[in-house]
């Protein structure tokens, strides 16, 4: 039988920063050089490619393995099981617990352990681990449960995808005004019937050239010296290796599923850039050679950013509790959840409600 989804959680934090309040940031280049245009014009050109008005960072006083917790703990009670009955959990994410004062990652215990501990759950049997894939982490995730529950060695699992990357961006980096913190989570479980849950997937990692497209690295503000080290990317290149290897991977996905693309309702894409996304939706249906439909796919990035692995979970867990504009999922609709990231990682899931 497939695997079902059963519950849906996620937390939004509520700290907002618009793009507005970039206006007195001081943007360098890549090669250390101050950028000459004025901040409105690099703020209306970021939003006009990425398609970010404003996005939520955390609060000071939480870490990433609590909100972690608040999300897993909507999803359980959403699904109402009882949390001693959970054969694992799954934590995706890429940068641990990052202190908000001193920037440093806690990575010990891992933070699956740490969600447990939270949680209160004192089943032994209950298996807690983490996975660092980039932004598929969470997607990778579903996979990952999925292939235990058909194993029979699980039946019930906690998929997490949270990231705080507030805490890992350079100042002095446009690109971070792309990034945001924020936390999804789901309950997968062994299901009843074989036309509904996880139908099929697709995942690939690409190292030979394009390993370092997305890494850590100095400021590239020059006298910065305290040698913090930042979240990174080259970000054309990612584009055009996104744009080239996506649409693949998620028709690669819907062809194993026994679907057509004419069954898929709504496409769950990491929110990463709304351009990219948009590019990578029209050459998907040019395989195909048919149109796009309406509302095909929802975004959550112009009020949310980029908040990593938790993109995906949350923009489903907005949907599945009707808080994303008229966007819904009803029973029988197919939907495919897909991410690109840091690794390079692509992944690819078809599920059916």
């Amino acid at each position: 039988m497939n695997s079902i989804i059963t519950g849906t959680g996620s937390y939004i934090p509520e700290i907002v920063k618009k793009n507005e309040d970039f206006m007195e940031n001081k943007f360098y280049s890549e090669k250390k050089d101050r950028l000459t245009d004025p901040n409105t014009s690099i703020i209306e050109k970021f939003q006009s490619i990425t398609g970010i008005e404003e996005r939520r960072y955390l609060e000071s006083s939480l870490l990433n393995s609590e909100i972690a917790a608040i999300a897993s703990h909507q999803a359980i009670a959403n699904a109402g099981i009882d949390p001693e009955s959970i054969d694992q959990i799954i934590f995706a994410h890429n940068f641990g617990d990052m202190d908000d004062s001193n920037k440093q990652s806690d990575m010990l215990p891992s933070l699956a352990s740490k969600v447990k501990n939270i949680l209160r759950i004192k089943n032994p049997d209950c298996v807690a681990y983490d996975i660092v894939f980039g932004c598929p982490g969470w997607v990778q995730g579903m996979i990952q449960a999925d292939q235990f529950i058909q194993s029979g060695m699980s039946k019930r699992c906690l998929v997490i995808g949270s990231e705080t990357l507030s805490r890992v961006i350079d100042p002095h980096d446009r690109d971070s005004m792309i990034y945001s913190d924020g936390a999804g989570a789901c309950i997968l479980e062994k299901g009843t019937d074989e036309k509904k849950g996880i139908l099929s997937y697709a995942s690939q990692t690409f190292t030979f050239e394009e390993s370092n497209y997305i890494f850590f690295g100095e400021s590239n503000k020059a006298e910065d010296e305290d040698n913090t080290r930042y979240l990174k990317m080259h970000g054309r290149k990612i584009y055009e290796f996104a744009l080239n290897k996506v649409p693949l991977a998620m028709k690669k996905a819907l062809d194993s599923s026994g679907l057509g693309i004419d069954n898929v309702k709504k496409i769950l894409i990491h929110q990463a850039n709304e351009k990219m996304d948009e590019a990578i939706i029209k050459r998907f249906y040019r395989l195909f050679k048919t149109n796009i439909p309406s509302d095909i796919m929802p975004m959550s990035i112009n009020k949310l950013g980029n908040s990593s692995v938790a993109t995906v979970p949350t923009l489903l867990d907005l949907i599945l509790h009707h808080k994303l504009d008229d966007h819904q999922i009803v029973e029988g609709d197919a939907i495919i959840l897909a991410s690109v990231g840091a690794g390079m990682n692509i992944n690819a899931v078809v599920y059916q409600y």
